[in-house]
Formats: C-alpha cells, sequence, structure tokens
C-alpha cells in the first residue's frame, strides 16, 4: 500500500472519527479531510478527491449510502469502505449496489480497517469476517438474476435527500434552505415522494425512511 494514499473521514461521532485518523495516521496514512454528515462528505469529496473514504451509513443530512452513491457516480476512481454498526445483509447488498468496495463493522474496525484499506486499494472488495461467508456471492448470483436489491429504485436522488430531510423534522423551509431550492420545488418534490411509494402522511414517510436505511429509530 502507497504511504501516499489520501483517505477522507465521514463519520458523525467525533470520538470515533478521532480514533480512526490516529489510527490512520500511526500507519503512515494521510488523512486529507474531515466530514460529519454525507452533504459534507461529498463536497469534501469533490474538493480534495482523496483515493479512499472511509464512509459511515448512519449520517445526517445525507445517510452514507446515497453519499457513496453520488460519489463513485462522479468519481469512480474514489475507493470507499463502508463502517457501520449493520450487519444486516440488505445494508451490505445496498452499500456494494452503490459502490461500496469495502464493508465493515465498527466492532471490528480497530483490528480490521487497515487490512479493509490495503484490499480494496488492490481492487478486491472486502467484507468483514463476521459476516456471512457467502455473501459476497449471493449478491453476484442477485446481480445476475436482476433482482431489485435497491429500495430506493423508485425515489430519485433529490427525492432521497428530500425524504430524509422529511424524516428527520425538517420543515419545507429549512429543507429549501438546506438545499438551495424554493419551498414550492420542496413541496412538489415531497407529493412526488408521497406517490411514488403510496405512503401520504408524514409518521408514514418516517417508518419507511427508518425500513429502508436512512435514518435510525429511537427505539
Amino acid at each position: 500500500m502507497s504511504n501516499n494514499l489520501r483517505v477522507l473521514l465521514v463519520e458523525n461521532h467525533a470520538i470515533l472519527r478521532q480514533g480512526l485518523k490516529r489510527l490512520l495516521e500511526d500507519e503512515g496514512i494521510a488523512v486529507v479531510g474531515e466530514a460529519e454528515d454525507g452533504r459534507t462528505g461529498i463536497d469534501l469529496a469533490n474538493k480534495l478527491n482523496p483515493d479512499l473514504i472511509v464512509m459511515d451509513i448512519s449520517l445526517p443530512k445525507l445517510e452514507g449510502i446515497e453519499a457513496t452513491r453520488q460519489i463513485t457516480k462522479n468519481h469512480p476512481g474514489i475507493k470507499i469502505v463502508m463502517l457501520t454498526i449493520h450487519s444486516e445483509e440488505r445494508y451490505v447488498y445496498k452499500a456494494l449496489a452503490a459502490g461500496a468496495k469495502g464493508y465493515l463493522l465498527k466492532e471490528t474496525a480497530s483490528e480490521a480497517l487497515i487490512e479493509a484499506i490495503k484490499k480494496v486499494m488492490r481492487g478486491k472488495i472486502f467484507l468483514s469476517p463476521s459476516l456471512p461467508a457467502d455473501l459476497l456471492d449471493n449478491y453476484h448470483k442477485m446481480i445476475k438474476s436482476g433482482k431489485n436489491i435497491d429500495e430506493f429504485s423508485r425515489l430519485t436522488n433529490r427525492e432521497i435527500e428530500i425524504l430524509q430531510l422529511i424524516a428527520e423534522g425538517n420543515t419545507s423551509k429549512e429543507i429549501a434552505e438546506n438545499l438551495y431550492i424554493s419551498v414550492k420545488t420542496v413541496e412538489n418534490h415531497r407529493a412526488n415522494i408521497k406517490n411514488r411509494i403510496d405512503i401520504h402522511d408524514t409518521a408514514g414517510l418516517v417508518r419507511y425512511a427508518i425500513r429502508i436505511g436512512l435514518i435510525e429509530s429511537d427505539i
């Protein structure tokens, strides 16, 4: 692994982010930027063009899988390792479909992060050892069979962003200010979201956002 490797950390927990930074720097890896939400992560990826991003899934403003999708679309050369507490297969499948090359559980991050980065930088896919051994094979079989593994497929990228902000409790005015668009545009997107997924109340939208992993349940 090159000593000139440049890494961006996108993790909303400051203590964990600091620990990851120390771990990487002890290995001679340069941490060129840090972000605590998905939107800032995208901005820094555009600005810094790092070699690799360590990306949490559960992020405010824009969750990690959608941020990964947007980054890999615009910067296919950037490798992304997801860092998460979620061991459910559906999260792994969605992360891989979004373009992630690594999926690392936080419980093993201190032991396996460097190994994950080395493998991903060699062009391989890394999955946490505690995940089912046949998970990657099953993913490839699903892709070949044409099965839909992406629950976001009914929504556009912008609608996913707005759905997350709605589920986080933002008003249309706050969403408009956050995304630099008009309130009317937000309301149009909100109506489109409701029609696409056939959910017409805010509580239902929140439950849907939790189900597909945009936000975490407080329960």
